[in-house]
């Protein structure tokens, strides 16, 4: 059995740091502002946004982190790379936003239930509507990126700020039926909507992290293409057989039996496997392929 060594992709990983760092910036931006409206109006709502963010930037942290931490190179240690700490950094920022959505609720309950003014409704409004626009921009980036790159770390951040689009448009709206009709416990409610919205943003979240920690094996569509690929040289060997496949950051473990004609020499064995590592990775990308090699009878 032979692993194949993964091709290093330096101008990809450049991207992944460069878009994680803009993140956090964008992030630092916003929460400045939201905690500047929020104290200005009293809004729960617009405070609520501003704890969201709080943990966005943090979950943005994490993610410039690990997607550090993920490019390091296989060492002895860690043979398999670090890929896996994108996913450990999925758990931890869903479980930061679940704790962001009990502060919500919280806070939202105890505005229903006593009473509260709500004032610089006009800031508040223009806030959430800049909040809105940047987290467009940089979340279609982060998403773009990830994607490309195959980083869950930057999709989840994505998946974090896609979230404060919403509702931030939300609470934005929420802000401006108030001003118009006057109706202050609007603003609670709109609170506990963010916080329904981010309780299943991290639910989302964790249960993908935990499904690669979990060595869930890949997609079936990834899976179709592996198959297509070996197939491809099925008149090389007799069949194959135990196809096992899981993920690790964004490199996609694949492993497998591949049974040869009995009379097969060691020179044509190490050829065949050194062709279908080739082609899975050129199919793929980001591969690490173990092909275990079986005799077939006399």
């Amino acid at each position: 059995m032979k692993v194949i060594k993964l091709k290093t992709n330096k101008e990809g990983k450049s991207r992944k740091g460069r878009v994680a760092y803009l993140s956090v910036i964008s992030n630092t931006f916003l929460i400045t502002m939201k905690v500047a409206a929020g104290v200005l109006s009293g809004s729960v709502s617009i405070i609520s946004e501003a704890i969201h963010s709080s943990m966005d930037l943090v979950a943005s942290l994490i993610a410039f982190f690990s997607v550090k931490e993920s490019m390091k190179p296989a060492d002895k240690k860690h043979p398999f790379g670090h890929g896996k700490i994108e996913n450990i950094s999925g758990i931890i920022e869903g479980t930061l936003i679940l704790v962001a959505a009990v502060m919500i609720i919280y806070q939202a309950i105890r505005n229903l239930l006593g009473t509260h003014q709500i004032e610089q409704l006009n800031i508040a409004i223009i806030v959430m509507f800049i909040s809105a626009v940047v987290n467009f921009f940089v979340s279609r980036k982060l998403y773009e990126v990830g994607k490309a790159e195959d980083s869950m770390a930057l999709e989840a951040d994505a998946l974090h700020l896609k979230t404060d689009i919403y509702t931030s448009i939300g609470v934005g709206v929420g802000m401006l039926i108030i001003k118009l009709t006057g109706i202050i416990w609007l603003d609670s409610v709109v609170a506990l909507f963010v916080a329904a919205l981010i309780i299943k943003e991290a639910f989302v979240l964790v249960k993908n992290a935990f499904d690669w920690i979990m060595d869930s094996k890949l997609p079936d569509e990834e899976e179709a293409k592996i198959k297509e690929a070996i197939e491809v040289h099925k008149d090389s060997f007799i069949n194959y057989h135990k196809l096992k496949t899981t993920k690790s950051g964004d490199m996609k473990l694949i492993d497998f039996h591949l049974t040869l004609e009995p009379n097969t020499t060691v020179k044509e064995a190490h050829a065949l496997m050194g062709i279908l590592k080739k082609d899975l990775d050129e199919k793929l990308g980001n591969t690490r392929v173990s092909i275990h090699i079986d005799p077939g009878e006399e």
